[in-house]
């Protein structure tokens, strides 16, 4: 007999095609997927349903994060207000070249774990791992997936060696070099892509081009291409980054190096991170041709590293796709999309003076639709519909911080539910999240973890990190620490 749920007596936010939102509604849940979605309550119901009353909640779709680093949850504060080149080479990559560890005691998989219970924790039931390198094992993170319920996108590393020594970039993974292939990708591609139930799938990633030849990347992205592997790239992040691409590679702008070496394209499925040094006009316009393309927005992570800040309004009138990220905890020190909506809600206002830019609305858009179209998964999650993959959040937003919410005055001109979702709540209103119909998180406590114990595992974790890799936090000049 097929298990059978219903969610009443609380409002829907669906961001369905018409984007209805239902004041006091009803979502029926079969198994896996959404089988009603209604004002009020269902006529008849299955016979042993469970009834679940939510008033004074609001639910929207799972959250997608497009561009996540799950190793570095164990670096968290480890890199506090350090330039780009500085955070990766002195502090990030010589960290993530020491992950080891075998079983529940691997690196990897702890900071995996770690990153997936705070994503859950804060809404987000789908994510893509932006660069799985070999430290962090794709067997370690593809085990997290499995047990912990989540639906994910692996990006495996494949990585060149870079071939501009003006940059003195040394990048201490690269004694790894021979896993970040393109038969190491394909063969854990053929290894993981549908496991968990057909909640993970194997994508390639890319770091930002700082020299290594256009026609290495073409032979990965063309490799991609025929396989039908996702790509997904670090682009034109730090303010240096447009120069190089024009000094490098003959004058080409990011979109126009991307389109040369085949990594957009019309048929290709591509999300491109941070986009914050772009020639515009000419980059958008590509990137819009290129009708699989996606940008992963990332205001936190952008403006912590003074990288920059994407040109999204630009990109969106053009007719790009995008989407958000929250980055990595180094250089967000959170993963909670929720905080990432209100941010990319309000930034674009004050950078140009609009009010009327970019608000709550197209930012839960970014964070829910627009990131399954950019992972191929618009028709099975992103929105609250009939016949889709029942992923979604449960918000409680009985608190003050809340007030005067009230669902019975909206039509009279009270408070946008959407504005209360991506102004106010964050990772501590959510309840209950559900992926593929089963609960992961219930009464804000997820479900079958012992957080106590992952956060013990990710304390030893870092500790041996550190101990191995020599790198330390440095403490604030000036603040006594006793």
């Amino acid at each position: 007999m097929a298990k059978s749920t219903l969610l009443t007596d609380v409002t829907i936010v669906t961001i369905d095609g018409q984007r209805r939102i239902i004041l006091d509604g009803s979502i029926l849940i079969q198994d896996a997927r959404i089988v009603q979605v209604c004002s009020g309550k269902p006529q008849e119901l299955p016979e042993n349903t469970t009834v679940v009353s939510l008033p004074g909640r609001v639910i929207i779709p799972g959250l997608i994060n497009t561009h996540a680093h799950l190793a570095q949850s164990l670096l968290r504060g480890l890199a506090e207000d350090l330039p780009l080149h500085s955070w990766l080479c002195d502090r990030i990559w010589p960290l993530e070249a020491v992950y080891g560890g075998e079983g529940d005691q691997a690196d990897g998989y702890v900071a995996a774990k770690l990153t997936i219970a705070e994503m859950l924790k804060s809404g987000t039931t789908c994510f893509l791992e932006a660069m799985l390198t070999h430290g962090s094992g794709i067997d370690n993170v593809a085990r997290a997936v499995s047990e912990t319920g989540i639906r994910a996108c692996l990006a495996k590393l494949v990585k060149f060696v870079e071939t501009n020594p003006a940059l003195n970039i040394a990048d201490a993974r690269d004694k790894d070099l021979s896993h970040m292939s393109v038969d190491s990708l394909l063969a854990a591609r053929s290894k993981h892509h549908g496991g968990a139930d057909g909640r993970l799938h194997v994508w390639a990633a890319f770091g930002t081009p700082r020299g290594a030849p256009l026609s290495s990347f073409k032979t990965v992205a063309d490799a991609c291409h025929e396989n039908g592997i996702g790509l997904t790239m670090h682009c034109a992040e730090a303010p240096a980054d447009l120069g190089i691409y024009r000094d490098v590679y003959g004058g080409m702008s990011p979109m126009e190096f991307c389109t040369a070496a085949g990594i957009i394209g019309e048929d290709r499925r591509t999300v491109l991170a941070h986009m914050c040094h772009l020639d515009l006009p000419k980059d958008a316009e590509l990137a819009a041709k290129a009708q699989g393309t996606t940008v992963a927005h990332n205001p936190s992570s952008n403006l912590k590293l003074a990288s920059g800040i994407a040109a999204v309004p630009e990109l969106r009138s053009a007719g790009v796709n995008v989407a958000l990220g929250t980055d990595g905890a180094p250089c967000n020190n959170t993963y909670d999309m929720l905080r990432e909506m209100h941010l990319a809600a309000i930034l674009h206002k004050g950078v140009r003076h609009d009010a009327g830019v970019l608000g709550a609305h197209e930012a839960l858009e970014m964070a829910t639709i627009y990131g399954a179209k950019a992972l191929g998964l618009e028709k099975e999650v992103g929105s609250l519909e009939v016949g889709k993959k029942a992923d979604l959040v449960v918000l409680d937003v009985r608190q003050c911080w809340a007030a005067p919410w009230d669902p019975a005055r909206v039509r009279e001109g009270g408070m946008d539910p959407v504005s209360l979702v991506v102004g106010s709540c964050t990772g501590r209103d959510v309840e209950l999240v559900m992926v593929d119909g089963e609960t992961l998180v219930e009464g804000g406590r997820l479900v079958g973890f012992d957080e106590a114990a992952l956060s013990e595992a990710a304390r030893r974790a870092v500790k041996g990190i550190q101990e191995r890799s020599g790198v330390k936090a440095t403490p604030k000049q000036g603040w006594l620490i006793e």
